[in-house]
C-alpha cells in the first residue's frame, strides 16, 4: 500500500455488532446498523470481530456478513474484516475467504488460549501475510488473548511483510504507541483499541480508533476524532468528556453485552447474544440505563 492508501485508516472504524433474532443473524437489522454508521461518517467498518461475536459465527455467516458490509460500504468506508482465530491454518482460511468476500483489509487478532511465544507470533502472522494480498492490521489485546505482540515483533513483521501495515493496540498502554512508532516508523498505522484512550493515543501518534462505543454514538465519536485531526483540541477534549461516562458504561460487562443493550434500549437492534455470552445482569443494566439517560440529557448528538 502507498501513503495515500494508508491514510484511509485515518479516523473512526466501528467494530460492528452482529444482531441476532431467534438465534439467527438478523440481516435486515445488520444492514440498517451499517447504513447508520455510514451516514454518521465513519471511515471504516469492522465486521466479524470480537464485538461481532465472531467466535460464535459459522463460516457461511461470516462470509455473508463481510459481503453485506462491503456491498453497503461501496467505497464509502474501508472494510476491515476480522479474520483471527487460535489456529494458524484456520486464520489463513479466514483471510482468504475474507479477501474473496470483498474485504479491503484484515484485522488479525493474536491466537487466544494457545499463548504463543513471540517466535510463534512471528510464524503465525508470516503464514497469514503470505496467504493474502490484503493489508493486515495486527490486533494485540492481551486482556482477552493472554499474549501481547511485542513492539519488537511488530517491527520484524513490518520489515518482513509489506502487507502488514497497522496495529489495533488494545493493551491499555499509551507508552506502547510511542514504542511501536519508534521501532516501526511513523508511517506504521496505529489504532486505539480502547475507546477511553482514543485522545491519549491520538496525541502520541495514532491516527484512528477501532471503536465499540461508535456502534451506539457514531456521531459523537466521529466528531471527536475529526476535531482532533483538524487541530481543534479543545473541541475534541470536550467531546471526550461528554462521552467518558458512556464509554465506561459500555464496558460494565464484557463486550459486546453493554453496547448491544444500549442499542436495544434505543430500538436499534436486539440485545440477544450467542452462548456463552449472556445479556446484562439486571443491576448493571439499570446502571447503563441511567448513564444513557444522563448522556442524552447532557447534549448528546445522538441520532
Amino acid at each position: 500500500m502507498n501513503a495515500f492508501d494508508l491514510d484511509r485508516f485515518r479516523g473512526v472504524f466501528t467494530a460492528l455488532v452482529t444482531p441476532f433474532t431467534d438465534g439467527a443473524v438478523d440481516h435486515e437489522t445488520f444492514d440498517a446498523l451499517v447504513e447508520r454508521q455510514l451516514a454518521a461518517g465513519v471511515a471504516g467498518l469492522v465486521p466479524v470481530g470480537t464485538t461481532g461475536e465472531a467466535a460464535t459465527l459459522s463460516d457461511v455467516e461470516t462470509d455473508d456478513l463481510i459481503r453485506r458490509t462491503t456491498r453497503s460500504a461501496a467505497g464509502r468506508a474501508l472494510v476491515v474484516a476480522g479474520a483471527g482465530s487460535n489456529s494458524t491454518v484456520t486464520t489463513v482460511d479466514k483471510a482468504r475467504r475474507a479477501e474473496a468476500a470483498g474485504a479491503d483489509a484484515l484485522l488479525v487478532v493474536t491466537p487466544y488460549y494457545n499463548k504463543p511465544t513471540q517466535a510463534g507470533l512471528l510464524r503465525h502472522y508470516a503464514m497469514v501475510a503470505e496467504a493474502t494480498a490484503l493489508p493486515i492490521m495486527l490486533y494485540s489485546v492481551p486482556g482477552r488473548c493472554g499474549v501481547e505482540i511485542a513492539a519488537e515483533t511488530c517491527a520484524l513483521l513490518r520489515e518482513r511483510h509489506g502487507n502488514i501495515v497497522a496495529i489495533k493496540e488494545a493493551g491499555g498502554s499509551v507508552e506502547r504507541v510511542t514504542r511501536i512508532r519508534r521501532l516501526c516508523g511513523s508511517d506504521f498505522v496505529i489504532h486505539s483499541g480502547d475507546d477511553a484512550l482514543t485522545i491519549p493515543f491520538l496525541s502520541t501518534g495514532a491516527i484512528g480508533v477501532t471503536s465499540v462505543v461508535s456502534n451506539f454514538a457514531p456521531v459523537e465519536i466521529v466528531a471527536m476524532v475529526r476535531a482532533w485531526h483538524e487541530g481543534d483540541w479543545h473541541g475534541a477534549l470536550a467531546l471526550h468528556d461528554r462521552i467518558a461516562e458512556l464509554t465506561e458504561g459500555m464496558f460494565l460487562e464484557a463486550n459486546p453485552g453493554p453496547v448491544k443493550a444500549a442499542l436495544a434500549l434505543s430500538g436499534l437492534a436486539g440485545a440477544a447474544m450467542r452462548a456463552p455470552m449472556a445479556e446484562m445482569e439486571p443491576d448493571n443494566l439499570q446502571q447503563l440505563v441511567e448513564i444513557i439517560d444522563r448522556f442524552r440529557q447532557n447534549g448528546s448528538l445522538f441520532q
